[in-house]
């Protein structure tokens, strides 16, 4: 038997709309390009994929974000980078990433709420208000901010996504393992 293979997590978090899809993909790109073996899991194809589109409600995302969690483990374990964009804002989720993890790298993309209201490409935030749909983090759902991420992106709206990806690849070295 060899020596046990570990890869690397770079859980990009925040809330809708702050670009941890984009950033996400990104960083992915970037790694590949750089040779890394590397495997992007975005939270909203995640959903579909496991059939839990609609399960919006606090207890359903929890659970939800644990298993994005375990995937990411199982697939760091077996020697994978794994950039997971996702915005499990719970702080045992993050706490147990960093217990059960080797290599758990969290990255905050933290926008202010009016930035997101303005970005809002899903349309969440007008329809919360709006009174159309409930269970929004950051509108009806207080979200758990991370209180001790790796690395804070802030963003009020005027950093790129590529300015975000070089800053997250200076201070990891991403990709150069």
């Amino acid at each position: 038997m060899g020596p046990a293979r570990t890869g690397e997590l770079y859980w990009v978090t925040g809330l809708s709309g702050a670009g941890k899809s984009t950033v996400a993909t990104l960083l992915h790109d970037r790694m590949i390009a750089a040779g890394c073996c590397c495997v992007l899991l975005d939270g909203d194809r995640l959903r579909a994929v496991l059939g839990v589109e609609g399960d919006h409600h606090p207890d359903g995302r929890r659970r939800l974000a644990f298993t994005y969690a375990r995937l990411c483990r199982e697939l760091v374990d077996q020697g994978l980078t794994v950039v997971c964009a996702t915005m499990s804002m719970f702080h045992d989720v993050r706490r147990w990433n960093r217990e059960h993890i080797p290599g758990y790298r969290e990255i905050y993309l933290k926008v202010p709420r009016e930035e997101l209201a303005r970005r809002d490409a899903k349309g969440l935030y007008a329809a919360a208000a709006a009174g159309a749909i409930d269970n929004v983090i950051g509108v009806h759902i207080e979200p758990e901010e991370p209180e001790l991420p790796d690395l804070v992106i802030d963003n009020h709206g005027t950093m790129s996504a590529e300015a975000a990806v070089e800053r997250i690849w200076n201070a990891f070295g991403a990709g150069q393992r």
